[in-house]
């Protein structure tokens, strides 16, 4: 097989979250640890950084992968769902894994896949600590799919664990109340293993304690040590100035990725940091700052408030449920523009009335779908929110949508592209 026919038989071989939903995962650790065992157990050979969390997770993980690789180490990076190129998924210093490594892979894996059954998430994470182990990779960042606990990933044993957050998500799966899900995310927390909490409520502290205490693993809150003093758009970078505990002098952070809501996840990995220098990374500050000021250039991150076009600026945002979006909306209020146009999209298994109730009346709509089983399909996407007021037209695909709204934008109007990772991943970049 060739990459592409590689790809169509993982697509149509494998049960697929991002295709399917809920059916596709298969709980527990029988196939991943199976398939690991095939590979000689890569899981237990490297460094690792174990990352969950309801929002965040992506940023965090680039920005921590970012940090390690200005520091000098060879560092692998595993996230979910890609955006445009499966090989995204798996990525060492940057450069995603080759094609032909996809190919050999699958072809070796072959016979166990018929016996093992796995879904396609445990086969791409097996593949992932597979390659890092093979390119000898000094640390790896690894995202869970989503959850924790029975998350295939949960088979590491990291150096440190983090979780950035938890909101209102995978509500079928994970649980209906915070403290449920919280739960589920922090079942990522190992055996005195140190874990860092990006952002802690009265519902979900007391569930993270518990845990940690349960583990003997010692738990650090972003916020308690470190606090964001003050930040500022500067040119094309996130100006955010930090204040540590105990100390007079704020430290000035550039980031490349823009979105105020950053500004959080910034908190969380310079916590991490802390942690992974207590435990024996070593980790200059010069490559902390160095690492936070190209994150997108050395790790490839897309999608998180990216302006991909001026005059009118059109900005593309994976925020797909109640929590991302209201750090959005939050960016809508602080950003000048004349007219607001929404380009939006969403899965039926996200909680759509909660999204659609927060957005703003007096944008212009433009309801669309990811060419995906699991999307809403667009004129049901314009039926709901037409009830809770907001009107605009229905259209095949998202660049069909940008294209229409450019024709009826004035050159200082804001043209933002949100809903769904998917419909994100589809937009033709020129």
């Amino acid at each position: 097989m060739n990459y592409q026919q590689t790809l169509d038989y993982m697509y149509a071989r494998l049960p697929m979250f991002s295709k399917i939903g809920g059916q596709a995962i298969k709980n527990g650790f029988t196939n991943i640890i199976a398939l690991c065992e095939v590979l000689g157990n890569p899981h237990q050979k490297g460094r690792f950084v174990h990352v969950a969390g309801t929002n965040g997770k992506g940023s965090v993980s680039h920005m921590l992968a970012s940090v390690l690789q200005s520091a000098g180490y060879k560092t692998g990076l595993y996230t979910s769902p890609h955006l445009k190129d499966f090989r995204e998924r798996i990525k060492i210093n940057g450069e995603m894994i080759a094609e032909q490594e996809v190919v050999d892979f699958v072809e070796q894996m072959q016979t166990h896949i018929k016996s093992i059954q796995p879904s396609f998430f445990e086969l791409t994470v097996a593949m992932a600590f597979h390659h890092f182990t093979k390119h000898q990779a000094d640390i790896a960042i690894i995202e869970t799919g989503l959850g924790g606990r029975l998350d295939s990933t949960n088979i590491i044993k990291p150096v440190i664990s983090v979780i950035t957050n938890i909101g209102y998500d995978h509500l079928q799966i994970l649980g209906n109340t915070l403290e449920e899900i919280a739960f589920e995310k922090a079942g990522i927390i190992k055996p005195g293993v140190p874990v860092v909490i990006g952002e802690k409520s009265a519902e979900t502290e007391p569930v993270f304690r518990n845990k940690a205490t349960m583990e003997a693993a010692p738990i650090f809150f972003a916020g308690e040590h470190l606090q964001v003093a003050d930040w500022k758009q500067e040119d094309h970078d996130l100006v955010v100035y930090v204040a540590e505990n105990n100390k007079t002098d704020h430290k000035k952070y550039h980031l490349d990725l823009t979105g105020q809501y950053q500004t959080k996840n910034l908190l969380t990995v310079l916590e991490s940091c802390r942690q992974l220098k207590a435990n024996g990374i070593d980790l200059p500050d010069a490559a902390i700052e160095q690492g936070l000021k190209q994150v997108k250039k050395l790790t490839g991150l897309h999608g998180r408030w990216e302006t991909i076009h001026q005059h009118p600026r059109i900005v593309l945002d994976v925020a797909h449920n109640e929590s991302g979006m209201r750090e959005v909306l939050n960016q809508l209020e602080m950003t000048t523009y004349h007219r607001l146009h929404i380009i939006l999209g969403m899965v039926k298994d996200k909680d759509v009335d909660a999204v659609i109730q927060m957005l703003p009346a007096n944008a212009s709509y433009y309801f669309t779908n990811a060419d995906i089983p699991r999307a809403l399909a667009a004129v049901e996407l314009s039926e709901k929110a037409s009830r809770k007021g907001l009107t605009g037209h229905v259209f095949s695909n998202v660049n069909e949508a940008i294209t229409e709204a450019k024709a009826h934008a004035h050159p200082d109007d804001l043209i933002l592209v949100c809903g769904s990772v998917f419909l994100v991943g589809e937009v033709a970049l020129h």
